[in-house]
């Protein structure tokens, strides 16, 4: 059995201690060491290696530090000749983080392609398609779908699907109107968007993939009939049911899904899902997640997705998210939870991680001015060597800090308590001196823990109290 060595602060060891002490049937055995500082946060490789002397005869097999832990790791794992490693950012997930250590999950790995749609492509200039084209990608689409409008000329369209090609990306044509989707095809378009039974005279002129469509929604004949007809040509294509909306349908379409798979076993089905995240003002995240289920224990081989309405903008990114979690969940036949967080964009699975008591206890213990601010059931907490305040309103707070001749320290303090009480309203994971986590819905700048950084807010205004 293993034995691991957990370095920490002086101010987070109790915790530390109870939350091990906590476990159930560890498969390892543990110590605790105080290096020597009272915020487990600000600890860096560099003053771990200075500090912790380890007797040869006495090596732990493994060593984990704070999940903030800047500087070199794995110089630390050969400085010290065992492995090193981060843990958590909070002591409280360290069971979850055992957990998913003993049973790793893949999130590299998906089944189902992402067409993203260029809804107003014939109103775009050919450079302006092309950049389109490669922020969609960045987000995780497959394939850049070309998307035609009715009655609206669109010249540029064979040189907009040439210069998407030449930059690498692979493109469909999306048109109701036949000859589009001809000189779509004929210009290269590895996909056409859609060709019904009445149709399909056109998949024998252009070396294009086509999307089959029923006549109308509920025609499932007519589909049969284009799936057998492109069946005896030997060609690949992929068949849409098509996605209703609510409350149009959306419960038949779902079932019209649910039949086709069981009709052809083996058949490569689109979903379009623009219906459902485009037509229902909700946020696109959670229901892209449960039509991505949908989708993964359907073996759906591809999904069209837009992001045109404003509360879609994120629409492509959270796709290549739930593929990634739901293809993994079926694979694992695990429930889809405790593997990612990043759709879950309002609430967290675990936004408190102390108790209002744990918390009175850390704050008996602080010596120094320095405000510590924590969120809890109750409220959120600020507390130094002065007193220990809570409130739920950041603006109850305000008087108690006597912050009125400390204009830098005022504005930092502002922008703490506005997060926390955000945090504390949604039910969101609240750390101080960081952002809070939206998951997918915002763009989170690259972090390198092994890289020294400039001191954050805490620690960057020399006048705070």
């Amino acid at each position: 059995m293993d034995h691991i060595l957990f370095l920490t602060g002086r101010l987070a060891e109790p915790g530390l201690r109870r939350v091990l002490g906590g476990l159930q049937d560890p498969p390892f055995t543990w110590a605790v060491h105080e290096l020597g500082l009272q915020v487990a946060a600000l600890m860096t490789a560099d003053m771990v290696q200075r500090r912790l002397k380890l007797p040869e005869s006495q090596k732990p097999d493994r060593i984990i530090v704070p999940g903030r832990t800047r500087g070199d790791v794995e110089a630390l794992s050969t400085h010290f000749g065992v492995p090193v490693q981060r843990g958590p950012e909070e002591l409280k997930d360290l069971p979850a983080f055992f957990q998913r250590a003993a049973k790793p999950v893949n999130l590299d790995e998906y089944e189902v392609a992402i067409f993203a749609e260029i809804v107003d492509a014939p109103r775009l200039t050919v450079e302006a398609i092309v950049e389109r084209a490669r922020q969609l990608a960045s987000e995780g689409a497959n394939v850049i779908d070309i998307g035609c409008l009715p009655a609206t000329p669109f010249p540029h369209l064979e040189d907009s699907v040439k210069a998407v090609k030449a930059a690498g990306f692979a493109v469909s044509v999306d048109s109701v109107d036949v000859a589009e989707l001809k000189r779509g095809g004929l210009a290269g378009a590895d996909y056409l968007l859609s060709l019904t039974v009445d149709t399909l005279w056109l998949a024998d002129e252009v070396p294009s993939t086509p999307i089959l469509i029923p006549r109308e929604p509920t025609d499932t004949a007519s589909l049969d009939a284009a799936i057998e007809a492109m069946d005896r040509r030997g060609r690949p294509f992929l068949a849409d049911p098509i996605l209703d909306p609510i409350p149009f349908g959306l419960a038949a379409s779902i079932a019209r899904y649910h039949a086709l798979r069981q009709r052809h076993p083996e058949l490569a089905i689109m979903m379009g899902v623009g219906n459902l995240t485009e037509l229902t003002e909700a946020d696109t995240s959670g229901i892209n997640a449960v039509l991505f289920g949908i989708a993964a224990e359907l073996r759906i081989a591809a999904v069209l997705t837009t992001q045109v309405s404003p509360h879609a903008r994120r629409a492509v990114r959270e796709a290549d998210v739930a593929r990634r979690l739901m293809h993994a969940a079926a694979q694992q036949q695990m429930l889809p939870k405790g593997i990612t967080g990043e759709l879950a964009t309002v609430h967290a699975r675990r936004p408190v991680t102390d108790t209002p008591e744990e918390i009175a206890a850390t704050a008996a213990q602080v010596r120094d001015p320095n405000f510590r601010v924590q969120v809890s059931s109750d409220g959120i907490h600020v507390y130094n060597r002065d007193g220990h305040r809570l409130a739920q309103d950041a603006f109850a707070l305000w008087p108690q800090l006597k912050l009125e001749n400390d204009a830098p320290h005022a504005f930092y303090m502002g922008v703490e308590l506005a997060r926390a009480e955000i945090a504390w309203q949604l039910g969101k994971r609240y750390v101080q001196d960081q952002s809070l986590d939206w998951g997918v819905a915002v763009e989170k700048p690259a972090q390198n823990l092994d890289a020294w950084c400039a001191p954050g807010t805490t620690l960057s205004h020399p006048n705070k109290k």
